[in-house]
């Protein structure tokens, strides 16, 4: 049986916060494990994952035990959501991914402020 995937999120930023607690209350948030970075300890984070790294950014471990982050975290999430899984096709297909990402990297940026 395959595993599901894995959202790690930093609960203590709260822009981040909120945006975790809306897709936890969409159609299809049940079907994730969150993992509030913030709170968790190393075994909820599990292998290959440091805390601090979990805390920089949003990851998302697949239920092949492959970890991505960023845009392309969302994008799994999206993909596992109804409403939002032509989202998280559209990400896989250049340059939607990349621009998604370059996104996410400007508001790591300011995220910092919110803190």
């Amino acid at each position: 049986m395959p595993q599901l995937p894995v959202v790690y999120y930093d609960g203590g930023c709260p822009v981040c916060a909120r945006e975790i607690a809306f897709y936890q209350h969409r159609p299809g948030g049940e079907s994730f494990p969150w993992v509030d970075v913030a709170q968790a300890g190393a075994a909820e984070i599990g292998p290959g994952l440091s805390r601090e790294a979990a805390l920089a950014r949003m990851h998302v471990r697949r239920g092949d035990g492959t970890v991505v982050h960023g845009a392309a975290a969302f994008a799994e999430i999206w993909r596992g959501m109804p409403g939002f899984r032509w989202l998280g096709r559209l990400f896989a297909i250049p340059p939607f991914g990349a621009l998604a990402e370059l996104a996410y990297r400007m508001f790591l940026r300011v995220r910092g402020l919110w803190r």
